[in-house]
């Protein structure tokens, strides 16, 4: 299956001059993983708290990532499953040739991941009371 149906197109994006503590209030408050400069929850908690560095003064662009973690829109689930994993992370920027549409994340792999199994298994519930 395509994760073109996944894409979540209304990205939350920080300014690269926020301190990480407005970086996690905003996922707090918007509950959601990430923002575009790929801050995470789990990166900001490594990189900054559990340094002991003071999230009210270390900025985004101290610990965003730079090696862009990205995928192709027209990749398949498997595929982008495979780049998670291979980067060890949980979100991939999804690009349309060189235009950046939106952000993937593990979640978004697994229900369509389920959504699939269950079209399978209505498919041939569907052919066996047929025949």
């Amino acid at each position: 299956m395509k994760i073109t149906a996944g894409i979540e197109h209304s990205v939350t994006t920080i300014d690269e001059h926020h301190t990480t503590l407005e970086a996690a209030r905003l996922m707090t408050e918007k509950y959601i993983g990430s923002v575009v400069f790929m801050a995470t929850e789990r990166e900001l908690m490594m990189d900054v708290v559990g340094k002991g560095r003071d999230p009210a003064v270390v900025k985004v662009k101290d610990v965003m990532l730079t090696d862009h973690r990205k995928i192709a829109s027209d990749a398949t689930c498997e595929e982008a499953l495979e780049v998670m994993k291979k980067k060890r992370c949980r979100h991939l920027l999804v690009f349309d040739g060189d235009e950046f549409i939106g952000l993937i994340s593990m979640r978004d792999i697994v229900v369509l991941t389920l959504q699939e199994k269950d079209d399978l298994i209505a498919q041939l519930e569907q052919y066996i009371s047929a025949t």
